[in-house]
């Protein structure tokens, strides 16, 4: 617990509530940030940044207004409390927005592992960060890098409202990446590689990220480009998160009360083939968005968005849960400037059977893709269409690399034909396996 933080929340909110406000919450933010990029063994960029911010929400009835501020001596404080006071009267009255009761808050915090035993210096970071340039280089067929990069982060959040509730916690996190290219003229290729953790000692070693990143670039050169057809696709692990953003963007709680969700309908029906499971678990340890507390001081807690294939929840904050009538899921989520809205912490899907390699091999034909270029995405009917490089398998084979293609579908029928592979990695806040979905279009030359 941050006492300092949340002394000042629990202060400005006080003084908002002498100023006429009817409820008010306050959330203090502090932060301390090192990130160094590199290209060539020169360092391009070094960044260091402390801050400590505040974000005042106050209520005058049903009318709200939110402030932030970084200056948070009193005087600061008693100013943002009138300035905040003086336009929430002014606001249009929102019969759904409010503060959470005194019965719905979290009673309890949760013992996490969010904090580092080790963190770093900005020489630790460069050290990092050269290392795993060089080693990148090193790799036959690498030609220059694109770039390497580490970082580290330190943050506390509290969290103080006139309803009696006043928490904190702190994480940290760390990461390093490499860029590099492969081949000469107009035959380059870029390729990556990275790892992120909240704990230091659990990033991956800088020659597995290196040897990835180059061997990835590598494979790519002497791209061929693909006939228009319809085939299977494989959605490599480190893009198939990103049909997990779609879910998770069409189950919101925000999307559905304005009715612009191709879900919208879909609460209680199958979505999903019946051996799909998608979790959202804010308590995982050592999680990337792992809390015991949401943003409006609700209690979180594991939950099955997609159970066995089936839709069973809206990802609700009490705004939306109010407009919807139902129970909000403690997945609010704000800013310091902006109102709570619903967001999911660590979204996973569920491994399967299959290895990716063994999915290879059950293709006569079909599309490994491993980076997207771009998106159109229409969230109302749920039109999907991303450009995107990779590889064509034939006959179980990866055979070549292949670029400037776009593939297309619906994602209501891509998620029933989609099939999970085994290889689950926790790397990120959103994780899926490798997917193979049946039946994509191909649009290529």
């Amino acid at each position: 617990m941050n006492k300092e933080l949340l002394d000042i929340a629990q202060d400005i909110v006080s003084r908002a509530l002498k100023h006429g406000a009817t409820a008010a919450d306050a959330m203090v933010y502090e932060r301390r940030d090192s990130s160094i990029s590199i290209r060539q063994g020169t360092v391009e960029e070094l960044e260091q940044s402390e801050a400590r911010e505040i974000g005042l929400r106050v209520f005058a009835g049903q009318s709200s207004a939110i402030i932030a501020g970084s200056v948070l001596t009193p005087e600061a404080r008693e100013r943002l409390a009138t300035r905040a006071m003086a336009m929430a009267k002014l606001a249009p009255p929102d019969p759904f927005l409010g503060i959470a009761t005194p019965e719905q808050l979290a009673k309890t915090d949760l013992a996490l592992d969010l904090v580092s035993k080790t963190y770093p210096s900005a020489a630790d970071l460069k050290r990092l960060a050269e290392e795993t340039e060089q080693l990148a280089l090193a790799v036959p067929g690498v030609t220059k890098s694109n770039g390497a990069g580490a970082s580290s982060s330190s943050s506390d959040i509290a969290l103080a409202s006139s309803n009696g509730f006043a928490k904190s916690y702190r994480r940290t996190g760390f990461g390093f990446s490499v860029s590099v290219i492969a081949g000469k003229g107009t035959n380059m290729v870029r390729d990556y590689d990275g790892t992120s953790a909240n704990h230091f000692e659990d990033l991956d070693a800088p020659a597995k990220i290196a040897n990835t990143a180059a061997e990835r670039a590598v494979k790519r050169l002497n791209p061929q480009k693909l006939q228009t057809q319809s085939v299977p696709v494989i959605f490599d692990r480190r893009v198939a998160a990103s049909l997990l953003g779609h879910l998770s963007g069409a189950i919101n709680g925000g999307a559905i009360t304005r009715g612009v969700s191709f879900l919208k309908d879909q609460l209680g029906h199958r979505i999903f083939k019946s051996n799909i499971t998608i979790v959202d678990d804010p308590h995982r340890l050592r999680g990337f968005s792992s809390r015991s507390f949401d943003g409006e001081g609700l209690p979180t807690s594991r939950r099955n968005f997609i159970d066995k294939g089936v839709l069973t929840s809206w990802v609700l904050d009490l705004r939306s849960a109010r407009q919807l009538n139902l129970e909000p899921t403690g997945n609010g989520a704000r800013g310091l400037s902006s109102q709570p809205s619903p967001s999911t912490s660590n979204l996973h899907m569920e491994p399967g059977s299959q290895s990716p390699e063994e999915m290879i091999r059950t293709l006569s034909k079909g599309l490994l893709i491993t980076e997207f270029i771009g998106s159109s995405i229409n969230s109302a009917t749920g039109d999907y269409s991303r450009g995107a490089s990779g590889y064509w398998i034939e006959n179980g084979e990866v055979k070549f690399p292949v670029s400037e293609i776009t593939v297309a579908g619906n994602l209501k029928d891509m998620f029933m034909n989609l099939t999970p592979a085994n290889d689950l990695l926790f790397k990120s806040s959103t994780n899926a396996p490798s997917c193979l979905v049946e039946g994509m279009t191909i649009a290529g030359k």
